[in-house]
């Protein structure tokens, strides 16, 4: 049997070969549409591929019920601008954090700090990324301008670590980044509300 959020299909297990070719076969139809997928369950157990096509490598004759459930796409981008909005936060606090830790001249420790807020910036960047692509937000403006300015400020801190010039960096942090990381709550709030409402 297979379900997609509680409604069974008009598929049959035994049609296909594998698991991958049934998931395939399930996201090319109508039931998908505009919905993304979260959960799958075979046999009652949640899956998820370790391995890229780990479900080609499960045969249909193994496959007693597939379970799909799904999420509307502009309920999962709202959501994506919730977790943002954590995001800002961290980083905002990280940023005061390691310019607090180079004033008082704790290096080692303002540098590992330091790391850890530049990776939050490439997974902040990186969602804001899929939002992007999966939500055709490629022409929104407010977005574009948010990307670039704190895109360009990655940069120039990343060039003054290589310098070592610690209390620059300080500043650049103190005096620039959070100020644009603050910019970035009202983006989300607008992201929000066109994703709501595209109109």
């Amino acid at each position: 049997m297979i379900t997609v959020d509680g409604r069974q299909m008009d598929l049959h297990i035994e049609n296909f070969e594998n698991l991958e070719q049934l998931l395939v076969k399930v996201v090319e139809g109508d039931a998908l549409q505009d919905r993304v997928v979260t959960d799958v369950y075979v046999n009652n157990e949640a899956f998820s591929e370790i391995y890229p096509h780990q479900a080609e490598d499960i045969e249909s004759n193994a496959i007693e019920s597939v379970e799909i459930k799904t999420m509307d796409s502009k309920e999962m981008a709202v959501n994506i601008t919730r977790e943002l909005y954590k995001v800002i936060r961290i980083m905002e606090n990280g940023a005061k954090e390691v310019a607090e830790l180079f004033r008082k001249a704790d290096d080692s420790e303002g540098l590992d700090l330091f790391q850890d807020l530049l990776d939050v910036t490439r997974d902040f960047f990186g969602m804001v990324g899929v939002l992007r692509s999966e939500f055709n937000l490629d022409e929104h403006e407010i977005l574009n301008n948010a990307v670039e300015e704190l895109s360009n400020l990655f940069s120039e801190m990343v060039e003054v670590t290589e310098n070592e010039d610690w209390i620059l960096l300080s500043d650049l942090l103190e005096y620039e980044y959070i100020p644009a990381v603050v910019r970035w709550k009202n983006v989300v709030a607008k992201l929000r509300e066109d994703l709501r409402d595209p109109n």
